[in-house]
């Protein structure tokens, strides 16, 4: 069976662009894959900054300093937080921004700084689209994805549409579709708990008529060694 890999989509509000100048995180969203499948288990809070919210920043987000007020400041959310993403890969768009205040909110509450994998989608998207915009929304708009719902960043959405962006730069549906059918999918229930779906004991029938057969066999005559279906028949 293969190792089940644990991603957590992560993304962040902030007050401003700077830690190191005072600004700090205001809403942390996360969203958690497993073998890059969505479970439906996310992590949300907003944060109470303890200072003003400048008004570039309310303009992206929408945060309010009155809203914020009696929202948890992030000494009394940095454990759930932590138990959440676990030792899983974090995935976050244009990471070294995210990290930088993750960094900064943990060591202002006494707690050792992150050391999970990070994958940096931006990094990432430069590298599957050379030259081309890598904004999100930017990418939705490339991939067909949906983002009409973000008329404003929040952290949860944007790592709810980030997730969908991810697995179209990693190759899209297709690798939801192989591990479904090469592995037991783990999924999450409210309780904790930890059940698995598995496979059916045989497969279902084929649907295709024998001219269906006879025009996809030469399909893969034609592509000859390249063909990935004649390597998986003959594996």
């Amino acid at each position: 069976m293969q190792a089940m890999t644990r991603e957590i989509v992560l993304d962040t509000e902030t007050t401003g662009l700077s830690p190191q100048a005072g600004d700090r995180l205001v809403e942390i969203g996360c969203v958690e894959l497993i073998n890059h499948i969505p479970t439906g288990r996310t992590y949300h809070q907003y944060i109470n900054p303890q200072r003003d919210m400048p008004e570039e920043a309310f303009r992206v987000h929408g945060l309010s300093e009155q809203f914020l007020s009696d929202k948890p400041v992030f000494s009394e959310v940095a454990g759930d937080f932590v138990d959440f993403i676990g030792d899983g890969t974090l995935i976050i768009h244009n990471a070294p921004f995210d990290m930088g205040f993750l960094k900064a909110e943990l060591e202002g509450v006494g707690r050792p700084n992150l050391t999970n994998r990070v994958i940096d989608t931006v990094a990432l998207a430069r590298e599957v689209h050379p030259g081309a915009r890598v904004s999100l929304d930017a990418l939705c708009k490339h991939y067909g994805i949906d983002n009409s719902r973000r008329t404003l960043h929040g952290a949860l959405l944007d790592s709810e549409i980030l997730a969908e962006v991810y697995l179209e730069l990693i190759g899209g549906r297709q690798v939801a579709l192989a591990l479904v059918s090469e592995t037991r999918v783990v999924l999450s229930h409210e309780d904790g708990s930890m059940p698995i779906a598995r496979q059916r004991p045989t497969p279902l029938p084929g649907r295709l008529d024998p001219d269906a057969r006879a025009a996809h066999a030469a399909l893969i005559e034609a592509m000859g060694e390249a063909a990935l279906w004649r390597q998986y028949q003959s594996a």
